[in-house]
């Protein structure tokens, strides 16, 4: 067993930051997932697809079929598409990978007309409007990652695209955790919530997902495109009221009569053969968990992962995280140290009203919790932490989120930061970067959500 590297404990952290991340990599767990293509004199295979990740799982998909795609542009190509990933997030294309998958961008978290543009050729692809027609011969192979909700956007007959931004960001302000703004989402959508699928049918739909939200739920991952919804108008319209989001009329009347309803499971549209389509996830935060608890051992360390489901209020799940690391510290848990404990899932946060003379605050969950964290933690000697988003990016900022030392707050209070001024703006980024804690590492080209670490001697 290695000894603990007392002398760089964010160095450990970051450490296992990126061994969670590269578990995650599409080139690294597509392969295992792909269907068996059709016989090309038979049908064709169309790749679609949305997400963070989507640029790098399409050029995995070209890496593993080359034979596919030497032919892209020919008559009878047996392979081809089109994917949306955020702007910034689409890796080079290694040497020697011929591109035969268009891939587009597009903005995110907001939705933008690039991705409205995308969506109308994705459904244009899928109906064949664009291209040939489906047939029960051909494959569709969609790629999902996170982000695909925001990226894939096609509003409702009768919502506008800036309606549907300023929806959008009304549901990121509010607090709504992932499933109640999928719910809203799905159901002012023509794509989401199994609509893509039911406009491929009859084609075979095989879905490759890379999760980013808690429970692993397809039918969130994206707002589920290709996967039955369960959820309802009725639902919807719950959300939109209890947040207090206003809709226009036209629309507000359309969920009230399930005008807007979504292709339910078990919908014929949604099957091939009699069979529903599969969805399979070759990534998700668990793995990339157990991963970073695997290479924590290995550094001579105790490892515990308490879930990959973890939700709510950031701060607040930062102050409850600083509870258990105190404990273990005390030695008053069932942890032992010296430890690493590891957390996923996807926190919110719900932005406070602007503070008179003072600048809008500027962060993301993971920013927050390390504040919420270190306010609680008030400097404990034992305790190192680092919280960052897998996708490289915490909010819009160009972070993947930041670390808590012992020394935070001491640091803080000699270059005048105010942890508590920033704390009531959501400002983590001014906070930290002052600190020189951000943690920057630019896009990962995955997404598996939320990754949190605290180091406790």
């Amino acid at each position: 067993m290695r000894s603990v590297p007392l002398d760089q404990p964010l160095a450990l952290l970051r450490h296992l930051y990126d061994v969670a991340v590269q578990r995650a990599m599409p080139l690294h767990n597509t392969g295992a997932w792909l269907p068996v293509p059709p016989d090309p004199a038979l049908g064709r295979t169309l790749v679609l697809g949305a997400g963070k990740a989507a640029g790098a799982m399409a050029q995995a998909v070209e890496a593993l079929w080359p034979e596919h795609c030497r032919r892209h542009g020919k008559p009878g190509a047996p392979l081809s598409g089109l994917v949306v990933t955020r702007y910034g997030h689409n890796p080079p294309r290694p040497p020697g990978v011929v591109p035969c998958i268009d891939v587009v961008e597009a903005a995110h978290p907001v939705p933008d007309p690039a991705g409205l543009d995308a969506a109308e050729r994705t459904m244009a692809l899928a109906s064949g409007a664009q291209g040939p027609q489906l047939t029960e011969h051909d494959l569709v192979l969609c790629l999902m990652s996170g982000g695909g909700s925001s990226l894939l956007s096609l509003p409702a007959e009768g919502l506008a695209l800036a309606e549907k931004q300023r929806i959008n960001q009304r549901l990121l302000d509010s607090g709504a955790d992932i499933g109640q703004m999928n719910t809203v989402r799905k159901h002012l959508s023509r794509i989401k919530g199994g609509r893509l699928a039911a406009a491929c049918y009859p084609a075979r739909v095989v879905t490759l997902a890379i999760s980013d939200v808690p429970g692993d739920d397809v039918s969130v991952i994206a707002s589920g495109p290709t996967v039955g919804d369960a959820s309802t108008c009725a639902e919807a319209l719950q959300v939109l009221s209890q947040y207090q989001i206003e809709v226009p009329a036209p629309v507000l009347q359309q969920l009230h009569d399930g005008t807007l309803e979504t292709p339910k499971p078990g919908d014929l549209r949604l099957q091939h053969q009699g069979l529903p389509h599969p969805v399979h996830l070759i990534a998700t935060p668990q793995q990339s968990l157990e991963a970073a608890a695997a290479a924590a051992r290995a550094a001579g360390l105790n490892a515990y992962i308490l879930s990959d489901e973890i939700e709510g209020e950031s701060r607040d799940v930062g102050k409850v995280h600083a509870a258990l690391a105190r404990s273990t510290a005390a030695g008053r848990s069932a942890f032992k140290t010296p430890c690493v404990i590891l957390s996923g899932g996807e926190t919110t946060v719900t932005v406070k009203t602007r503070v008179p003379g003072l600048p809008q605050g500027r962060g993301g969950r993971a920013g927050e919790f390390c504040m919420g964290l270190a306010q609680a933690l008030q400097g404990h000697p034992r305790i190192w932490a680092l919280a960052a988003d897998t996708d490289g990016i915490d909010g819009v900022q160009d972070n993947a989120g930041a670390r808590v030392s012992v020394d935070t707050l001491a640091r803080a209070a000699q270059l005048g930061l105010k942890l508590e001024d920033h704390l009531a703006r959501n400002d983590a980024y001014p906070f930290f970067k002052g600190l020189g804690d951000l943690v920057i590492t630019g896009p990962t080209h995955t997404n598996v959500n939320d990754f949190r670490a605290m180091l406790v001697i």
